[in-house]
């Protein structure tokens, strides 16, 4: 009996009609990144387990994919994983590189990632990650680029979004004053599931993780903060005013609010002081964003991190970045009904023939056309005239060249519009002038 075809759980095929959609994302993120003067690079699907290990927290370190050893030499080989994200292995490329490479460094990246997660909506354990990352320059400024590329992709594609930004300074000095230094990562683990789980959730995780109940309830006023961003910068100011590094987080958000005015910044931006990014590596601004018009969580998120080449080798080369899930942008361009109807067919002409003769007569006017960047197909054989208007009608091509013995005899073909019925005998040029308009 023959083995019934599948794909493991959380992975996909993609046909035609996917692929010309996803490329339309790609390009359209490929082109702000290159606005801004990114270029792009590529690591293997594969690193060695201590590249990835230790880098994603507790619950991030259990979803990595493990690879089997095989060969000769699987014994002593390294064991290796597929790669969690894009940016951890962007630090060991830029360390392995840096005799190479002139920071500051700009750089994105668009490949397939794995994680060992649950497969449910929205969430798969293969799909793409658009990274772009600045390595190389404590500045702000960067923070205010990936601003402002997330405002210039999501416009391309005509997504509402709203970018939500905290920072784990802030964050750090919320820890210090509630007297719960030690337990950053905790609280940050647990207050980053707020929006799913709801307060109390939260605050039950947070007393599970080690926090005392005074330490919790210090921390309500925080997780309830309301107001505008000025009000909320305002308030955090008096929060942390025994916290050095907190304050120090209050400061660069200012920064970066007031760096927006300057570029006439027109993103709905939301100050989230609930914002944590369980990714151990952040250390300054972390952004999510959000699509305002679909439920589907966050589409695009990173932050800064200050020395995740320190692990490799290379300390105090501060990088900061954001990742577009090409896979989420997909599913909520679709349930939004946002993809161009045009990208449905590459192709826009058949040449359909009745016979040999026609069918090499077709060929040297495919040609031509092609020389004239115009997409054609000739249908391979001079099969029943049904059958090759079917083929044009699956494929959504909107125009066919009919060749008889008629249109042989006159250097000319029937062009038939598929999408009115009309009809009209035409020459070489007469054709490529219709086809451009």
């Amino acid at each position: 009996m023959a083995q019934k075809p599948s794909i493991p759980k959380g992975t996909r095929d993609f046909g035609q009609l996917e692929m010309a959609r996803r490329n339309y994302i790609f390009d359209a993120i490929k082109g702000v990144f290159s606005l801004y003067g990114f270029q792009q690079i590529e690591t293997p699907a594969m690193e060695n387990i201590g590249t990835l290990m230790g880098k994603y927290g507790e619950e991030g370190d259990k979803l990595l994919f493990r690879i089997q050893n095989s060969g000769e030499k699987a014994a002593s080989a390294p064991e290796k994983g597929l790669r969690y994200d894009l940016t951890v292995p962007f630090a060991r490329y830029v360390v392995q590189h840096r005799e190479e490479i002139s920071f500051p460094f700009k750089r994105f990246q668009i490949q397939p990632v794995w994680r060992a997660d649950r497969p449910q909506k929205g969430r798969y354990r293969e799909f793409y990650q658009c990274d772009v990352d600045v390595v190389g320059t404590d500045s702000l400024l960067c923070e205010l680029e990936l601003i402002q590329i997330v405002e210039e992709v999501y416009r391309r594609l005509g997504i509402r979004v709203c970018l939500h930004i905290n920072n784990r300074k802030i964050l750090a000095g919320i820890a210090e004053v509630i007297g719960a230094p030690d337990k950053i990562v905790d609280i940050t683990v647990a207050i980053d599931k707020l929006d799913k789980i709801g307060v109390e959730a939260v605050n039950d995780e947070l007393r599970e993780r080690g926090l005392s109940e005074e330490q919790v309830e210090k921390l309500q006023p925080i997780l309830n903060l309301n107001g505008s961003t000025a009000e909320k910068l305002t308030a955090l100011h008096s929060i942390l005013s025994n916290s050095e590094i907190g304050l120090k987080g209050v400061g660069e958000m200012e920064t970066i609010f007031d760096e927006l005015k300057i570029v006439d910044c027109t993103l709905d931006i939301e100050l989230d002081l609930c914002l944590a990014r369980g990714l151990n590596y952040y250390t300054g601004a972390i952004f999510e964003v959000k699509a305002l018009d679909a439920q589907i969580g966050s589409i695009t998120g990173g932050g800064r991190y200050d020395n995740l080449t320190g692990i490799f080798g290379l300390p105090g080369v501060s990088g900061v970045g954001i990742s577009f899930g090409a896979d989420r942008i997909y599913d909520v361009l679709t349930e939004l009904n946002l993809f161009p109807a045009e990208l449905q067919s590459t192709t826009r002409l058949l040449f359909a023939t009745f016979g040999s003769d026609e069918l090499r007569y077709a060929l040297t006017w495919a040609n031509a056309l092609r020389e004239q960047g115009i997409a054609v197909e000739v249908y391979p054989e001079p099969a029943k005239m049904k059958k090759q208007m079917g083929y044009a009608d699956d494929k959504q091509i909107p125009f066919v060249a009919i060749v008889g013995s008629n249109e042989l005899e006159q250097n000319k073909v029937m062009l038939k519009e598929m999408s009115s019925g009309n009809q009209q005998l035409v020459d070489l040029s007469e054709l490529v002038q219709l086809l451009n308009r």
